[in-house]
């Protein structure tokens, strides 16, 4: 009998299985050990380890019991050739997973800025796919931990791509609305352009959070400081970003007027 035999007990433990699931594998001829003991008790040899290892590593990659015993049952095929094809269905697997993982990341960004829109999806609506990316960290990163910002995930999270069409076209027609007062030369301080603003403000609270007007001011001061954000609205007429800064603050003066320029 050999010395370097093993217990099943002993081999469900190595090898992190039940003793039963290795009764089971001996029953189907699947496992059979090379031993028995005196008293009729399995026992494992070295080799018996070694085709149990290469069971754990298909089952592992998924193949049924039927399937292993046939691979298994090859003629001409040794512990080799048999690693080598594990090392090549397991490379396949990894890269499978990583366009899985690389896909879900994608969902997971989109999900975090509430947007579960595809970046073709974002283009059609908004015309660029920068929504759930560098725009969507910026966002975060300035205003994560506020109330408004978690109101607006809440909000955003519920909403289809048709509510997002129909958010970015009531926005694109309220930036209409100040451009058309700015091209026929209408004060910014006057109330057309106020109104346009007003428009503005409620459009943000009816659809992300409570924009009060001193917010709605700070946002405008973000327009200016902000090149990017500035770049939105002087991409459709140059000054507009200004233009849109001045309305926002005099409507917020107009409601608030004994509030701090």
């Amino acid at each position: 009998m050999d010395d370097d035999a093993y217990t099943v007990g002993a081999v469900a433990r190595l090898a992190g299985v039940s003793v039963r699931t290795l009764h089971y594998y001996d029953r189907i001829g699947l496992l059979r050990p090379g031993e028995r003991s005196a008293a009729g008790y399995r026992r494992y040899t070295l080799d018996d380890l070694g085709r149990l290892r290469q069971i754990l590593f298909y089952r592992a990659l998924g193949f049924g019991l039927e399937d292993i015993a046939r691979i298994l049952a090859s003629p001409g095929e040794d512990a080799n050739d048999h690693l080598r094809r594990q090392h090549q269905l397991l490379r396949q697997q990894i890269s499978r997973h990583q366009d899985l993982l690389a896909a879900l990341e994608k969902e997971m960004e989109a999900r975090q800025m509430g947007i579960a829109l595809t970046p073709q999806e974002q283009l059609e609506i908004f015309g660029t796919s920068k929504v759930t990316g560098e725009w969507a960290q910026e966002a975060e990163r300035r205003w994560g931990e506020t109330q408004a910002w978690q109101q607006s995930q809440r909000r955003a999270a519920a909403y289809t791509k048709q509510d997002w069409v129909a958010i970015q076209a009531e926005a694109a027609a309220i930036s209409e609305e100040y451009l058309a007062a700015m091209r026929d030369g209408v004060p910014a301080s006057g109330p057309r352009a106020m109104d346009a603003a007003e428009r503005h403000r409620q459009h943000i609270s009816r659809w992300f959070y409570d924009c009060g007007h001193g917010q709605h001011r700070g946002l405008a001061e973000m327009y200016l400081a902000d090149e990017r954000f500035r770049a939105n609205y002087d991409g459709l007429a140059p000054g507009l970003a200004q233009y849109v800064h001045d309305a926002v603050v005099a409507n917020a003066g107009r409601a608030q007027p004994d509030a701090p320029a």
